[in-house]
């Protein structure tokens, strides 16, 4: 039908990925080829589309390379390609039931949290501390802006 679609989390399309998360979510990746379509997912809340490349239209709008759509809960949405096909992000879940901080790479629900991540990022401790990073991918470091 025209599409490619790679489901990274989150269960969505009726599919689960394997990996774990700790809430209702999905995160795809899908290529579609000109004017293919895609529904969103309606079984999550809060969703969102950021286009990699290319364009789409939804419900009669425009959208190109670099912008993103957050849609409203419960509405039905179908995504059709522009004519020289298009990559997009998508993903959603569950709505944030309390505000959320945010400093640079960091998002947490108390100002304390990002305070903590701070110390723990510029401690660098990638093998035992709060932040681990991949196998073998710790040959750069982006220091904490001052």
């Amino acid at each position: 039908e025209g599409k490619q679609v790679r489901l990274i989390l989150g269960n969505a399309w009726g599919e689960r990925a394997s990996a774990k998360t700790f809430s209702e979510m999905f995160y795809a990746d899908a290529i579609l080829e000109a004017d293919a379509t895609l529904p969103l997912p309606d079984d999550h809340e809060d969703r969102g589309i950021y286009v990699t490349d290319g364009s789409i239209e939804v419900a009669g709008d425009e959208f190109h390379k670099g912008q993103m759509m957050v849609f409203r809960p419960g509405d039905t949405i179908t995504v059709k390609a522009g004519p020289a096909g298009t990559r997009l992000m998508l993903l959603g879940g569950e709505t944030l039931n309390s505000p959320r901080h945010i400093w640079w790479n960091f998002v947490a629900s108390s100002k304390d949290k990002i305070e903590a991540a701070k110390v723990a990022w510029a401690a660098g401790d990638w093998e035992h501390g709060r932040f681990q990073l991949p196998p073998d991918d710790n040959d750069e470091f982006i220091p904490i802006p001052e």
